[in-house]
């Protein structure tokens, strides 16, 4: 899945690439960004994280991890992380997206491209998103791009120093029924 049209022009999704490390760093190394990420993206967001990402992105396995690219920037990531086991049918779904690209459509954009791709392609049979409760706008994205409001989980996470509930989202691209071996 190398590139990806989005609705917006200008918009599209791509595969991360090492020219891409000045705006990764510039993008990711803001506090706002992180508050709204897991434990697993960094702050301060430096060199050597850039150097870390780029090296996953480029080889996800049955991820997958692309380049929001807005007019030649890479303004943020989206991708998903595969399940295993009894849920490889299940992919955990995430985004972010640099503070200067905020409000102007470009994740509801990202996030319904791939998503849709992942359907037509029948990739996985349930994508799923967690959003800290702190955050209406990435669930006004999630919303948008098809996934469902499934359950608040009470002080589910910790972020920032403080305990809080998380949203859980879905969105279900397959019946269930019988799964061919």
């Amino acid at each position: 899945m190398p590139h990806l049209a989005t609705t917006l022009p200008g918009c599209v999704l791509r595969t991360w690439r090492a020219a891409d490390k000045a705006d990764l760093v510039r993008h990711a190394n803001n506090r706002r960004v992180w508050r709204n990420m897991t434990h697993t993206f960094p702050h301060p967001y430096t060199t050597d994280d850039a150097d870390l990402w780029l090296k996953i992105a480029a080889n996800p396995g049955p991820s997958i991890q692309l380049a929001i690219d807005v007019e030649g920037v890479a303004a943020g990531g989206v991708g998903v992380i595969a399940g295993e086991g009894i849920y490889c049918a299940t992919a955990q779904f995430g985004y972010w997206l640099g503070e200067p690209f905020w409000g102007r459509g470009i994740a509801t954009a990202a996030a319904t491209a791939l998503c849709d791709r992942i359907a037509a392609e029948r990739l996985f049979a349930r994508l799923e998103a967690q959003v800290f409760d702190w955050n209406p706008a990435s669930m006004r994205v999630l919303e948008k791009a098809g996934f469902t409001r499934d359950a608040v989980l009470r002080s589910a996470a910790t972020k920032d120093g403080m305990l809080i509930d998380t949203v859980l989202y879905s969105r279900v691209l397959a019946a269930s029924g019988v799964v061919a071996p």
